[in-house]
């Protein structure tokens, strides 16, 4: 199993930018999938999810209205669209996934399964 995230850069605020997370061993349709972000010095806190149930979507207090998740099933990849962009967003995101039918938003950051190597995202002028 492999979670292959990528994307990240250097944005100004205000920007956008889209991450991707290539899965490969496994069929993200059938998992709870989610991006979690980590910034210097900080712990690592979650972002989005979407449910393999149903395919609703979360999204954390700090992002909502700014970024959105989406995922391809043809190309078994996730999706993190990141509007509006502040300095606050930098850090290194990641992927994750596991195989779970409830509400992702009912899933523990500990029991995700499969974390991707993760993406530097930064937002500066």
């Amino acid at each position: 199993v492999q979670l292959q995230a990528s994307g990240g850069g250097l944005a100004q605020p205000g920007g956008s930018l889209r991450i991707s997370c290539a899965a490969s061993g496994v069929t993200l349709d059938y998992y709870a999938v989610g991006w979690f972000r980590q910034a210097p010095g900080k712990e690592r806190e979650w972002v989005s999810c979407i449910s393999s149930s149903d395919g609703s979507t979360y999204h954390a207090d700090s992002v909502k209205g700014r970024f959105a998740i989406s995922r391809d099933s043809a190309k078994n990849t996730l999706y993190l669209q990141m509007n509006s962009l502040k300095p606050e967003d930098t850090a290194v995101y990641y992927c994750a996934a596991v195989f779970r039918k409830a509400r992702c938003i009912t899933v523990a950051t500990s029991q995700y399964t499969y974390w991707g190597q993760g993406t530097q995202v930064t937002v500066s002028s």
